[in-house]
């Protein structure tokens, strides 16, 4: 895709104004830095940042039973919650594999909202569109809304600068107003911080950016972009499709198996992930911590002693351990556990690591 073909989102000439670089992003030109990556890496563990994430898709599937048709269909466990709570689930495919993993917000037996990623969305309503019964709506809805994420051990404070509710469990949501604007609050986020995310209208989304800016730099913090979105999420050992989940790696081999509703009597890919279950998967997502001076990226061999176990599928240097980490899908029958020395193949040489399991840092999202 050409630059002249990316979408942008609502907050495009804002972040232009103040200084981002830009890069292609599951279809859209977005952010990846202001202050570098390290200085809003480290705001966000230390306190707060926050994230223009727009590009994040948006759907609804509407209609009497909606809840139980969606629940049908992605893996998690719907009956699980209820309305004002929101659900880490994934739209399986039947051999067992990824097409997307999402956050569905339920908001009444009759209403899911579903915030899938950016270069997936298109897929995930097609898929629960093709299947939805008479009387069920599902409606793509990408540039509705737009997503903003405030994240760290400061963002309630942030919240409650701007007048927007901060007091809700892990995982729930609220539908607030900023400035006489609706605004979606949710107890979510993809750094491994306490955190937030805001879904303001597509329109409105300016306002809030401008406001939660404000108030972020008034309290340290930055603004931050994908840059250390992704080293952020690599720490906390957060998967991101396209790299530990995908069509071809199942839930079970990037740990995610507790993000399935093992007791349901149907969901997408069920029979082939029983079936992964019961047999142990072949690989299984590990951390991946270098010992000596490298860098880890995605796409290299991991080794111990010799003999090949697997490959990163993530790679970067942690801010805040300030060595190089990675993740890597590893040969489940080759024994591996957290402590074992391996190598990485960094450019024809043997960077020594260890494996660990992830996360790499302590979570404070509850």
């Amino acid at each position: 895709m050409s630059d002249a073909e990316l979408q942008q989102g609502p907050l495009h000439a804002v972040h232009t104004e103040l200084g981002a670089t830009f890069a292609p992003f599951g279809g859209w030109e977005m952010p990846v830095s202001y202050a570098g990556v390290v200085a809003e890496h480290t705001a966000v563990r230390e306190t707060v940042g926050v994230f223009d994430v727009s590009h994040l898709g948006k759907a609804s599937v509407v209609g009497p039973g909606a809840a139980a048709f969606v629940n049908a269909c992605l893996t998690n466990d719907l009956d699980k919650i209820g309305p004002g709570q929101a659900q880490y689930t994934l739209c399986a495919t039947e051999a067992g594999g990824v097409t997307d993993d999402l956050i569905a917000y339920y908001v009444s037996a009759d209403e899911v909202f579903l915030v899938p990623n950016a270069a997936n969305t298109a897929a995930v309503v097609a898929a629960l569109a093709a299947q939805a019964p008479d009387g069920i709506t599902v409606t793509d809805l990408h540039r509705d809304y737009g997503v903003l994420a405030v994240q760290g051990p400061k963002s309630p404070e942030i919240l409650a600068a701007l007048g927007l509710p901060s007091d809700m469990d892990y995982m729930a949501f609220v539908d607030a107003a900023f400035e006489g604007q609706p605004v979606r609050v949710c107890r979510t986020g993809y750094t491994g911080e306490h955190g937030y995310e805001l879904l303001p209208s597509w329109e409105g989304a300016e306002p809030v950016f401008r406001a939660l800016l404000a108030a972020v730099k008034a309290a340290g913090g930055e603004v931050a972009g994908l840059g250390a979105r992704d080293t952020l999420r690599t720490e906390a050992g957060y998967p991101l499709h396209g790299h530990e989940l995908s069509t071809d790696i199942s839930p079970l081999e990037a740990r995610c198996g507790w993000a399935i509703g093992w007791r349901k009597p149907a969901f997408w890919g069920r029979e082939a992930l029983t079936a992964q279950k019961a047999a142990g998967p072949a690989r299984t997502m590990w951390g991946i911590r270098a010992l000596d001076r490298g860098v880890l990226r995605q796409g290299q061999s991991v080794l111990r002693e010799g003999v090949a176990l697997g490959e990163t599928t993530s790679g970067t240097f942690s801010p805040t351990l300030k060595v190089g980490i990675a993740l890597a899908l590893l040969d489940a029958s080759a024994g591996v556990a957290a402590g074992d020395e391996v190598t990485v193949d960094v450019r024809g040489r043997a960077l020594r690591c260890e494996v660990v399991a992830p996360p790499f840092v302590p979570l404070h999202t509850r």
